[in-house]
């Protein structure tokens, strides 16, 4: 039973948004009056494929996308219900009645009308590509294959709860130095901004030659003032075209990645991380009945970072031609030595599944440990910096004065 978008206006006159199941569009809009509500608006629940490109785009990220929390939610929801014992059909229902968002009700009664056909739970789910990745749907059609969807669901929800809970820790820890920047900033703008010039017009009036770190500062407080709206201007126009040729431009991309890659300490951050997702969902994968070839290809994609990305793979086409796992991905030269034992030892011993999450376990600490021991000096560093700045303004501001009293003497 396919879904539909409504707008109606209920007997309070109060206009009212939702989605309602029906056989066809007359159907739906006779619900609604039955509900004592009056459809203005009535729209299928499903990709769109007409309408103009800069809209069509828009409506299908507002009607289709999903963020990890909300992916992590559902299937959870999802799995607890299939565990229970309901049927895919029932459990979709309830978790389209428990969701409050009309975006998310209508993607998932889209799915369960899909369902109700009578297509595979996994060829539904490639229908919205933006909302359910290839991994997810990899790992949810290697449950159906083995019979096991509801477990199988459990440890993915396991696994999107742990991908979000980690990018929001990241996220987190990010936003204190974000802070200390944009105030540290702010407090500079201010001084050559306002409290600067009032030193000018002082120093206007005394007939002698001002100090080195006083012109420096007096010059800097009259760029700001002439050319400091033209300044951000440009910083902010580019920083849009950097982003604008990040996103359209794959050979600039790749230039910009293979730079960060070659940074001391962001590379090796950068290494970490993209190790780390690869091998978690590389283990999922493997554990869920996924075969290692499609498993490798389909954990490469999840890989932010070209050049690493590119690397595995050649390394998943090198075991496609019958190389051992550990070798291609150690040609990479993107993971450490320990991950590559973990990995050989796995294979040795037909126990790759948990030793891929050992090794994913151990980039994602290492990961966690590189922004702490960050953090804890970023803080002092600001400290120091910010100290600087501030005595060389007020240096700046009272040497003149040191210079005139001398004088008086």
């Amino acid at each position: 039973m396919p879904a539909f978008h409504y707008t109606a206006v209920n007997t309070s006159g109060q206009e009212q948004k939702g989605v309602i199941e029906a056989d066809n569009e007359r159907q739906a809009r006779q619900s609604l009056r039955d509900n004592h509500l009056i459809p203005l608006g009535l729209r299928l629940a499903q990709e769109k494929k007409t309408g103009s490109k800069v809209f069509g785009r828009f409506s299908f990220l507002q009607s289709r996308s999903m963020s990890r929390k909300e992916l992590a939610f559902i299937t959870r929801q999802f799995a607890t219900l299939l565990k229970a014992g309901l049927p895919i059909e029932e459990a979709l229902t309830a978790v389209g009645e428990q969701t409050e968002k009309p975006r998310l009700k209508g993607l998932i009664l889209s799915v369960r009308s899909k369902v109700v056909e009578g297509h595979s739970l996994a060829a539904t789910l490639r229908e919205f590509p933006s909302a359910f990745p290839d991994w997810y749907t990899a790992t949810v059609a290697a449950g159906e294959r083995s019979g096991h969807l509801d477990q199988i669901l459990l440890r993915l929800a396991d696994y999107t709860e742990q991908q979000w809970q980690t990018q929001q820790k990241i996220q987190m820890a990010l936003i204190y130095p974000a802070m200390i920047v944009l105030v540290s900033i702010g407090i500079v703008g201010f001084l050559l901004e306002y409290v600067v010039p009032k030193m000018v017009a002082i120093y206007g009036q005394l007939d002698q030659t001002l100090p080195l770190l006083t012109s420096i500062l007096l010059s800097l407080s009259s760029g700001v003032q002439a050319w400091g709206l033209y300044i951000l201007l440009v910083i902010i126009a580019g920083v849009y075209f950097f982003r604008r040729a990040l996103k359209k431009d794959a050979l600039f991309r790749t230039r910009v990645h293979k730079l960060l890659l070659r940074l001391p300490g962001i590379g090796y951050f950068i290494r970490t991380t993209n190790t780390a997702r690869f091998s978690r969902t590389l283990a999922l994968l493997c554990a869920t009945g996924v075969p290692l070839l499609e498993a490798m290809a389909i954990s490469a994609k999840l890989v932010t970072c070209i050049p690493i990305r590119e690397s595995l793979e050649t390394a998943a086409k090198r075991v496609r031609e019958g190389a051992a796992m550990h070798l291609a991905l150690k040609q990479t030269t993107y993971f450490q030595p320990m991950s590559i034992h973990l990995i050989a030892s796995g294979e040795a011993g037909g126990q790759l599944e948990p030793m891929l999450e050992r090794v994913a376990q151990q980039q994602e600490d290492e990961m966690k440990r590189l922004i702490e021991v960050s953090l804890a000096l970023f803080e002092p560093a600001m400290i120091l910096i910010m100290g600087a700045i501030v005595l060389f303004i007020v240096l700046a501001v009272m040497l003149p004065i040191f210079q005139l009293n001398q004088l008086s003497m």
